[in-house]
């Protein structure tokens, strides 16, 4: 198992949603958001036992996560890693209503038939920058070594268009 750094620990600690990758009977990946949280070492998610992602999650346990700091987009991690437990019950109910709290600032009012996943991590990935040309006071700087130099209005106006309608290219 892959251990997380405590930046790492801090995005999953905090309000963040991740996006969950799973693998579809077909072999393609199934990707959706997610609340998620630390149980141990592990990571964990919660979703119906019924779901999409337990079925695709039952025949093959490989996942992938990636959470974006929702104050610091570019604040991000990657996991990969497996699902290698399954709570149910009450226990299931205690980190479900955790995450709730987190994310919402009450329990879960909903209380269907939910299950927590755990996932060992095998890979772990992150980055904290300040956005591109900017430093930690806001004010334009010059690129230092390492930082993106794209310029994400440019590649924006290039995907949207001037006018705000998508280009041709995006339709």
């Amino acid at each position: 198992m892959t251990e997380l750094g405590d930046g790492v620990r801090q995005l999953l600690d905090g309000p963040n949603m991740a996006h969950l990758a799973t693998i579809l009977p077909d072999g393609s990946p199934h990707n959706v958001p997610v609340w998620i949280g630390m149980v141990g070492d592990q990571v964990a998610f919660q979703t119906g036992p019924g779901s999409r992602k337990a079925r695709n999650v039952a025949a093959d346990p490989r996942v992938s996560l990636s959470v974006i700091d929702h104050t610091q987009p570019f604040t991000m991690a990657h996991i990969r890693g497996r699902v290698t437990g399954r709570i149910e019950g009450g226990a299931a109910w205690e980190i479900i209503d955790g995450f709730a709290v987190k994310y919402t600032g009450a329990p879960y009012q909903d209380h269907t038939d939910r299950v927590v996943y755990l996932v060992e991590p095998d890979h772990v990935q992150s980055t904290a920058l300040s956005p591109p040309g900017r430093g930690a006071t806001g004010r334009r700087t010059a690129p230092q070594f390492g930082e993106p130099t794209v310029d994400l209005g440019y590649v924006l106006c290039m995907i949207v268009g001037q006018t705000g309608e998508p280009s041709p290219q995006r339709r």
